[in-house]
């Protein structure tokens, strides 16, 4: 989307890479078709379309071609490319094509359907009622030739490239039923004239029915295609679109695209963070939990690095800029993350190569059927070579084909639903099954996401319940981000303060009565002279042993309580672990946390594989290296700093209390946030699998036994002619078998 980056001239050629947004694409064969198209026009020397985000990156040489000759060549093969310089236009106009294109594909399906039910009542029930064939043939005819007509077109557009897909098997057997129906109706004594006696059939609902079906599959695919770049948006959403600077002492408000590297940007409590820093002056505390994934913000003072995208909590400060643009951390997950979307192969791209093979030789077949009959046809030849060319592209119908794939996905989807499982995909259906190792984000996967009080400790003789109100109205004053934790779990009322001091980097202080009560780390106990009880200390020690933070609460002589946060472990977390190293799955856990804590999680939930202290990057290659080794990777998480792992695992999933990039990018979504449920997922995508293997199965069975019976495999032993009316019958019999096989997942048990 007008992203250019130059390398290196070599010799003559000048090498220009150029990401554009692609229009008109249905398929991943049309995504094959332009990709193609791209890499054999003159000048260019790479091109790689990214199905999922509707993009081309081109490589080519500015001297031997130009974009508008990129773009003719691109439309010569039936598609579009938008070629604007500006990087926000370029984006607008092909947000507003597809926008277009999926309102036409809502027209054309509610269309299809309303209009598709009156002709199945007709041709299947009350096909004796007078003028029943002339109603159909009005009714087919704006579905087929209507709603339908871009299946012609895009098998056209194949045809004259020399392939087929799913598009040429419906206008193939949608347009021979429907005109073959039409010419029946029409001229229904035109048969008598061969000697074929009673009234010919047709065949309208198969028509229609098909196109119907189709059009709500790619209904389907345009939505799913629009949460993906839906994804994208909310992370560009991240940065601001202007930003105050200093100069010259005075303060101006600039575009964010004009920010350089060098310029002193002010943040005011509750701003995004728009490009990556260092803290020039000011204080505050910043949520990082884009890039570290780590719920409890970071103290922020002069010289302390920032980052774009992260939302500064209440102080303010000034920093100066030394990443912008496409430089930041940010841009780089964004980046990082339209990359990894690229377009992964599907079930339904395994039927639409079959297809290229299965119409040529369908054809194939009627055609000699025809050729057959007319040479040893006798008296009835040219009317039985016409019906049973019209018989056997009728029973090829690829409805059954093109049912397998989408019943059993959206009853599997269904399934997913009722089990809290949210799945995008068909994608994540067929790899689920073949998942070997799974990684596992610690902050808001394996615990709960937020700090926690879990641990409480009193010096003997201590009034808790006078004291306890004190250490409330101290912590509801502070500023620091794990006072909330300690409000949050006292439900006492806040006592009266004479006086209050908020501590930086130590904590705070206050007076109750005549007494000066203090709150904060072992710091402030240190500076204060503050004596700690061997009890207290020995819980101290041990909870740090444990990786959780201690907070200690005193008088002006001695602690009073020693405080345990941490972010604790969920409930069910070690069961769902145990449960998939049962299943042979190898678990890894990944943190931005430090390294301490991560083992004390890891060895609470029985992990041992383990990575601390790792950014965006380091997850994303790590569950790359996973993939070089061999492995199919499922990748579990719930924050931004997961969405460029997510996007590159092979199945993705993502905790539905957490971040919505998260949610977006994965192929599936948790919406209790159980890890149990990764397990269900997972055994869910094996049987859906099946399910499909299964339909698929069926669905060509049945055409390799249909098929040679419509053509007359059985005349010369049997005298037995299979009738287009029959065929139609057996073509809808093999769609119900397929959608009852795929209904079948509703009542399995996980």
């Amino acid at each position: 989307m007008a992203t250019i980056t130059k390398g290196p001239v070599r010799g003559p050629q000048q090498h220009i890479r150029k990401t554009l947004p692609v229009l008109e694409m249905s398929c991943a064969a049309c995504a094959v078709s332009v990709e193609s198209t791209l890499k054999y026009t003159p000048g260019v020397f790479d091109a790689s379309v990214n199905f999922a985000t509707q993009t081309v990156a081109v490589d080519y040489d500015p001297a031997a071609t130009d974009l508008p000759s990129l773009q003719q060549a691109v439309q010569q093969a039936g598609y579009d490319l938008v070629i604007e310089d500006d990087e926000e236009e370029s984006r607008r106009q092909a947000e507003a094509a597809r926008q277009q294109h999926y309102q036409s594909l809502t027209r054309r399906l509610t269309g299809a359907a309303v209009l598709s039910v009156p002709v199945v009542i007709l041709g299947m029930f009350l096909m004796d009622l007078p003028y029943a064939n002339y109603i159909m043939l009005v009714l087919s005819t704006p579905v087929v030739f209507g709603f339908g007509w871009p299946f012609f077109v895009n098998a056209w557009k194949q045809a004259r490239h020399g392939k087929a897909n799913m598009d040429t098997l419906v206008a193939l057997s949608t347009g021979i039923a429907y005109l073959y129906s039409a010419f029946n109706t029409l001229f229904p004594e035109a048969w008598h004239t061969f000697g074929q006696a009673g009234h010919p059939h047709v065949y309208f609902e198969s028509a229609t029915v098909v196109i119907a079906f189709i059009l709500l599959g790619k209904w389907l695919e345009e939505r799913a295609k629009a949460n993906t770049t839906a994804s994208l948006k909310k992370l560009m959403g991240l940065q601001p679109k202007t930003v105050r600077i200093m100069a010259d002492g005075q303060e101006q408000t600039i575009p964010l695209a004009q920010v350089q590297a060098g310029m002193v940007v002010q943040v005011r409590p509750g701003e995004q963070i728009a490009v990556d820093g260092r803290v020039q002056s000011g204080q505050s505390f910043v949520d990082e939990s884009l890039i570290s994934g780590e719920p409890v913000p970071v103290e922020k003072t002069a010289g302390s690095p920032v980052f774009a995208g992260t939302l500064n909590q209440k102080g303010s400060f000034l920093f100066v800029a030394e990443q912008v643009g496409g430089k930041t951390i940010l841009a780089q997950i964004i980046r990082r993350v339209q990359e990894a979307q690229g377009s992964k192969a599907p079930v339904q791209q395994l039927v639409d190569k079959i297809a290229g093979i299965f119409v040529p030789v369908v054809i194939g077949i009627a055609v000699l059927t025809g050729i057959a009959w007319l040479v040893f046809g006798g008296q009835q030849a040219l009317p039985q070579a016409l019906m049973s060319m019209v018989t056997v592209l009728v029973i090829a119908c690829p409805c059954a084909l093109g049912l397998a794939t989408p019943t059993a996905v959206m009853v599997g989807i269904g399934k997913g639903a009722d089990l809290n499982i949210l799945i995008k995909d068909a994608e994540s259906l067929e790899l689920g099954h073949k998942v070997d190792t799974v990684v596992l984000d610690k902050t808001g996967t394996i615990t709960v996401g937020k700090p926690t009080v879990t641990d409480w400790y009193w010096a003997d003789g201590v009034e808790v319940s006078t004291v306890s109100g004190v250490l409330r109205a101290l912590e509801s004053r502070s500023e620091h981000p794990l006072a909330a934790a300690v409000v949050e779990a006292l439900t006492v009322p806040d006592a009266a303060l004479s006086g209050f001091e908020s501590l930086t980097g130590r904590g705070a202080k206050g007076i109750a009565g005549d007494k000066t009560y203090r709150v904060g780390n072992q710091r402030l106990m240190d500076e204060e002279h503050i004596s700690l009880p061997d009890q207290l200390s020995q819980q101290a020690a041990l909870l740090r042993q444990l990786a959780k933070t201690v907070v200690f609460f005193a008088d002006s002589t001695q602690v009073l309580a020693v405080l345990g946060i941490t972010d604790p472990v969920k409930p069910t977390a070690k069961a769902a672990i145990d449960e998939l190293q049962q299943q042979g799955i190898e678990v890894w856990m990944l943190t931005g946390d430090n390294e301490q804590t991560a083992k004390a999680v890891a060895g609470q939930v029985g992990i041992t594989h383990v990575r601390a202290g790792v950014l965006p990057d380091d997850k994303e290659q790590l569950v790359v290296q996973l993939q070089r080794e061999g492995r199919v990777v499922a990748m579990v998480g719930d924050g931004i700093n997961d969405s460029q792992a997510l996007a590159r695992a092979n199945v993705s999933m993502a905790m539905g209390k957490g971040s919505d990039i998260a949610m977006d990018v994965a192929h599936m979504t948790l919406i209790s946030s159980d890890l149990l449920l990764v397990a269900k997922a997972l055994r869910l995508s094996r049987r859906t699998v099946q399910t499909i293997r299964q339909n698929l199965f069926w669905a060509f069975i049945y055409n390799l036994i249909g098929i040679p019976i419509a053509a007359g495999a059985l005349y010369p032993s049997f005298g037995f002619l299979l009738s287009p009316m029959i065929a139609g019958a057996a073509m809808a019999l093999s769609s119900v078998s397929v959608v009852t096989n795929s209904l079948r997942l509703r009542f399995i048990k996980l």
